[in-house]
């Protein structure tokens, strides 16, 4: 009964005030409006620059061969340190913390269907690659698997950029083509991703065939790189750490001679890029609070006003008893209808406009990274959290000053 009261009194001062009502609940909208569509850009964006770099090495670190630039045991600087397949046997045995490793070659080549032709970088790898590179099928094809490894078959997965220069809009799934003048069937398309770092171009112009077809054709003795995969990527600087050790003691190396064996570590890759997504989402969201704060300031000028215009009333009250409780609960309980009546149509507002940018086509540009924001729950955690505080705070202060009026003279107001 006492809550339908408060309501009472609040919607009869908004029929009074309705131009000022109106003004503080549309400021509030637009404060939590830019702190949510902030927020939620930034949280998309930062989504979407990871699963770029997922999906050019999903948690993996990738080894090269390299030079030595320190002495170790008598043996001079600048020597080559070569991989080869027997490394990644060594490794896999020899450290428990790795789920994956997997050996590759590479090369440029060229590719001719007909006569359309194009010039990319093939490697040849194990069937563990498409997962450790995200390098999924299209429906209707696949990636390369064991029976194409052992038969070393003739067999070739491209990139959806390089199929279509080769075969146009025609589906390339099962037909032939010619390899540094060598016929291969295409066994899989990947379809177009999102990738935000690479080596030798993007995997949408990548040309894949089996590693012991690759080691038959070009006679490759050292490996052009090897992908490892923590078991846990919290194990990745352990795993880095005995990969440099084993490896050292069979090339005889120092172990902390980095440029000996360089490495490229999307782990660590991810987390930085997790920390500066972070804060910057952190910059963003300070940035739409201030905006709210300011709203907020404008409640509470309005609530003192209130409070003047009302010292005759809160007397009154006082004078048959009201506690200053009551008085203060009734102030801050209309700061915060009205801080609730702005934040919801501010959520609703971002909603709508979030699902619309879902809606545009995202293929390039700015769009493709910018028109995909997520309205995620600590997005409208944090939203709710500082509308909460903006209500109370926006409220307590005039209540507070309303709550210490003398009632004798609050009576003689005028």
């Amino acid at each position: 009964m006492h809550i339908i009261m408060l309501l009472k009194e609040f919607l009869d001062d908004i029929r009074n005030q309705k131009t000022r009502a109106f003004l503080t609940t549309i400021a509030i909208t637009w404060g939590t409006l830019a702190v949510i569509l902030l927020m939620a850009f930034g949280s998309g964006l930062s989504f979407r620059m990871q699963e770029g770099l997922l999906n050019a090495g999903d948690r993996i670190i990738r080894i090269y061969g390299g030079q030595t630039t320190k002495k170790y045991e008598g043996l001079p600087v600048g020597r080559r340190i070569r991989l080869t397949k027997a490394d990644a046997d060594i490794l896999k045995e020899s450290i428990p913390m790795i789920e994956a490793v997997n050996p590759g070659y590479g090369r440029n080549v060229r590719l001719r269907n007909e006569e359309n032709s194009a010039s990319t970088f093939m490697e040849g790898v194990y069937p563990a690659f498409e997962f450790l590179r995200r390098l999924y099928p299209a429906a209707g094809g696949r990636f390369l698997n064991s029976r194409d490894l052992e038969e070393r078959r003739r067999v070739v997965f491209l990139g959806s950029v390089i199929a279509r220069e080769l075969f146009g809009n025609e589906d390339p799934i099962g037909k032939m083509l010619k390899l540094d003048g060598l016929p291969f069937k295409v066994v899989g398309i990947m379809p177009e991703k999102l990738q935000t770092s690479m080596n030798n171009g993007p995997d949408d112009r990548r040309a894949i065939i089996p590693f012991t077809t690759f080691q038959g054709i070009y006679g490759h003795r050292y490996l052009s790189e090897l992908i490892v995969k923590p078991a846990r990527p919290e194990d990745s600087e352990r795993v880095i750490s005995e990969v440099r050790r084993i490896l050292g003691k069979k090339y005889k190396f120092d172990p902390s001679d980095e440029r000996a064996l360089p490495m490229w570590d999307f782990i660590e890759q991810e987390k930085i890029g997790r920390r500066i997504f972070m804060g910057i989402n952190i910059f963003l969201g300070v940035i739409g609070a201030m905006t709210l704060i300011i709203a907020g300031v404008g409640v509470a000028n309005i609530m003192y006003v209130v409070a003047k215009e009302r010292t005759r009333e809160i007397g009154i009250k006082r004078a048959i008893g009201a506690r200053k409780r009551h008085i203060i609960f009734q102030f801050i309980f209309e700061s915060l209808l009205i801080a609730s009546v702005g934040g919801l149509l501010g959520i609703l507002a971002a909603t709508g406009i979030i699902k619309f940018m879902w809606t545009l086509p995202a293929e390039g540009g700015a769009l493709q990274f910018l028109g995909r924001p997520l309205m995620s729950d600590a997005v409208v955690l944090t939203s709710v959290t500082v509308l909460a505080l903006i209500g109370l705070l926006s409220g307590f202060f005039p209540a507070r000053k309303a709550a210490n009026v003398d009632p004798v003279e609050a009576l003689r107001y005028e």
